[in-house]
């Protein structure tokens, strides 16, 4: 009979310590689970990162936010939220570096230049940004294009000689830096009286007024920044406006002991 008993009792013990062990396997298993459950969540969540990390670098770098960067042409604002204008902007400013023009020269004729031209802007009632444009037309210097357009300013032998300009073979007066800027003036006034907008006589300047004005006709648009028009006029203004940057601002585009 004890013996009997004695027996159940080691059932019994080996019953319990069996469930024991069955239910520590389980927990085991169940913390097993738990640990690859978040090691795989830890594994998502970083692949994330790094991939939002990439994409973040493949995304094309916006503005400077710079309270001091006048991002204009004749107090006409560039609307830098506009991804496009943005990008053209950012191309010119790269293709007027020092690397590529050394823009540092043009700095240095500026500075002769400019008290001549500057005057004469102000007196015909042209915007200041407007003596930036010998720098994009010509370099400020006065040789002659493939087209025929001569001087600073790049006035073309029929034009100029509607602007009151001798041009021929007993003197050109286009290479005459006053009365240059003078003729220029008076175009660029008629080209604003008849476009309202200094951007578009710009525009019109570069690539004549007829065209600008069929442009208009046939877009329906006269916002400069919002029409297409060929790439040397559609880049016309962007270029005038990164010359400003650079003359105005040279230590922030990198330039030093540029006199």
């Amino acid at each position: 009979m004890q013996s009997n008993f004695a027996a159940i009792l080691k059932n019994v013990a080996l019953m319990k310590k069996n469930e024991m062990n069955k239910k520590r396997s389980i927990t085991c298993s169940v913390l097993a689970i738990l640990v690859i459950i978040s090691a795989l969540s830890y594994s998502a969540n970083g692949n994330k990162n790094v991939k939002t990390s990439v994409s973040l670098l493949k995304e094309p770098k916006a503005m400077p936010k710079d309270t001091n960067c006048d991002l204009s042409f004749c107090n006409e604002a560039l609307p830098v939220n506009d991804a496009a204008v943005t990008r053209k902007l950012q191309h010119s400013l790269q293709k007027h570096d020092y690397k590529t023009i050394q823009s540092n020269i043009l700095q240095t004729k500026a500075i002769k230049l400019f008290p001549i031209i500057e005057p004469i802007l102000k007196a015909y009632g042209i915007p200041d940004d407007f003596k930036y444009m010998p720098l994009v037309e010509s370099g400020l210097n006065s040789g002659t294009s493939p087209k025929g357009a001569k001087g600073v300013w790049q006035l073309m032998p029929g034009t100029a000689r509607i602007l009151g300009l001798r041009v021929g073979r007993k003197g050109d007066e286009r290479l005459d830096l006053q009365k240059s800027t003078i003729a220029a003036c008076k175009h660029i006034r008629d080209l604003y009286a008849e476009f309202n907008s200094w951007t578009l006589a710009a525009a019109a300047y570069n690539d004549g007024d007829g065209k600008i004005a069929k442009a208009i006709d046939r877009q329906n648009e006269d916002n400069y920044f919002r029409m297409h028009l060929n790439h040397e006029t559609g880049t016309y203004v962007y270029n005038l406006v990164a010359m400003k940057q650079i003359i105005s601002q040279p230590e922030k585009y990198g330039y030093k002991d540029y006199l």
